[in-house]
């Protein structure tokens, strides 16, 4: 029997033009205040309701949809946002009134119920795209370096069972467009173009809506893990512990034994709880882009196309073959990732974990000082990942203690970059 979907009408908003009435308050990207700069609205309702490109949660809307399609979800609910406040305070610092420091997520995201709550009553769908909560965690190699006595359980941060007192934050993706063009040095006409294209024409808006600035995209966004006293991330007199990891499910989840990933993020924890211990503050950035945003599929074919070369899988071969598969080495696109820092008025990392130089000359050309950088230690590199590991290091990852490949290994490599 079909369902009738709640609330549904046989009228379609299009929102290829900019509703007539006026009501829709502008957004001000980069205002000295929450206020000044206005509610990003991405009415599930009514379109002609919304300033943004776009559709709250990421890559989840299109769930969402599917639940307004089968009639298990009301397409005109509003979120109760009662007790969903930060468990933290964070900010307001001074990057987030500069248009150009942060231009990949809303800075104020996780500050709009309270403050937007008289537009929800109005009916505009005014939602939080950052979340801040607090949490445990418990990983078995932490319990491991207990063992080994390099972690000593405090009762405080670090319980004697091996769990691990933390702050937690979710962000959603939000572009400032104007900025992000800005950011690669393009039109922001060819990025919105390019943006629509090969989207499969999927937001429209994107070349009809010039007036419109800020877009939603359909992209994984960011997991957060502090470790310590959040209120004083930002402090440059307060040193402070870092991992940076993008997202591999293979290794980070399945203990995958190809890649360093899992390994190394163990390792960037590890590290977070010693400083936090040490008075200091420790910091997880976990980006969604798998497959170094090229997709999991073509990761996994990628590995095929490696192992069964001539030869087998070769460090002098390891990133043509990604070349051959996916036309391009990375799409990451590490020139976003400082907005992160922005965002938390980071200014100074004092351990750095991590050997990628993208991901180093990325936050150096934010104005992010970098001090120590911590490569990943020997013993912790699983056997299969040693092509990977020499491959990276010839292209030119940071390495002190881990050796560097010959120079005649390095003809086919020298020059490219790749990161974990």
């Amino acid at each position: 029997m079909k369902k009738n979907r709640p609330n549904s009408s046989s009228h379609i908003i299009l929102t290829s033009h900019p509703p007539k009435d006026g009501k829709v308050p502008k957004v001000s990207w980069g205002a000295q205040t929450l206020e000044e700069r206005g509610p990003l609205i991405a009415s599930m309702a009514d379109h002609a309701a919304s300033n943004v490109i776009g559709a709250y949660s990421g890559a989840y809307s299109v769930y969402r949809a599917m639940a307004v399609a089968i009639g298990v979800l009301d397409p005109l609910h509003v979120p109760d946002l009662t007790n969903t406040a930060p468990a933290e305070k964070i900010g307001p610092h001074p990057q987030w009134t500069d248009p150009e420091k942060i231009v990949s997520l809303d800075p104020w995201g996780h500050m709009v119920g309270d403050a937007f709550d008289d537009y929800r009553k109005k009916g505009l769908d005014v939602r939080p795209t950052i979340a801040v909560t607090k949490a445990h965690i418990n990983m078995p190699e932490i319990k491991d370096a207990i063992a080994a006595g390099r972690l000593k359980p405090d009762g405080d941060i670090l319980k004697a069972n091996g769990d691990v007192k933390v702050t937690k934050a979710a962000i959603d993706p939000v572009w400032y467009l104007p900025g992000i063009a800005k950011r690669f040095e393009i039109e922001e006409t060819d990025l919105r173009r390019a943006l629509f294209e090969y989207s499969g024409g999927m937001f429209p808006e994107l070349i009809t809506r010039s007036d419109l600035k800020v877009f939603l995209p359909p992209i994984g966004g960011h997991t957060l893990y502090f470790f310590g006293d959040v209120s004083t991330i930002g402090n440059p007199n307060v040193k402070l512990a870092c991992r940076l990891h993008d997202e591999c499910n293979g290794s980070d989840v399945f203990g995958s034994d190809i890649c360093t990933c899992r390994p190394y993020l163990c390792h960037g924890i590890e590290i977070c709880i010693e400083q936090a211990q040490q008075g200091g503050n420790g910091l997880i950035v976990y980006n969604r882009k798998e497959g170094r945003a090229l997709g999991e599929v073509t990761k996994f074919l990628v590995y095929n196309a490696r192992k069964r070369q001539e030869g087998g899988d070769r460090a002098d071969k390891y990133f043509e073959r990604t070349e051959c598969v996916a036309g391009v080495q990375d799409m990451r696109f590490q020139q976003l990732m400082p907005d992160i820092f922005h965002w938390l008025g980071i200014t100074k990392i004092d351990r750095f974990a991590s050997m990628s130089d993208m991901k180093y000359n990325a936050l150096k050309s934010q104005g992010i000082e970098v001090g120590e950088r911590i490569e990943i230690p020997p013993y912790l590199i699983p056997a299969d990942a040693s092509v990977e590991m020499e491959a990276k290091k010839a292209a030119g990852y940071f390495a002190e203690k881990t050796g560097v490949m010959q120079q005649e290994d390095l003809k086919d490599v020298k020059g490219r970059s790749l990161e974990e």
